[in-house]
């Protein structure tokens, strides 16, 4: 059986951890309030939507499409990771390692 930290996605628990070892008093806050689960969820909701926006947008901005999938896998698959690899570090910048 999962653990909730297991449950818990990416962003989550990247979350937790940077409120537990450096905002201890919004963590402990958050924590004796009942708040942090719904925090957390939250945040994992919005990072996502955030990454998903950022990978659309810079895959069309660098004209990675289906048809470059079609003639180029090994191009188009270096190119998409490239592209997750800047989406998660600005998510993370952005909204994860803030407040």
């Amino acid at each position: 059986m999962p653990t909730k930290t297991e449950q818990m996605g990416y962003y989550a628990q990247k979350r937790q951890e940077y409120l537990k070892n450096h905002k201890k008093a919004t963590f402990t806050t958050l924590l004796t309030t009942c708040k942090l689960t719904e925090h957390l969820m939250s945040i994992q909701e919005q990072a996502q939507q955030m990454e998903e926006q950022i990978i659309t947008q810079m895959a069309k901005a660098q004209g990675v499409t289906e048809k470059l999938k079609q003639t180029n896998m090994m191009t188009w698959v270096g190119m998409m990771n490239n592209i997750k690899n800047s989406a998660r570090e600005t998510v993370l910048n952005e909204l994860i390692y803030t407040m």
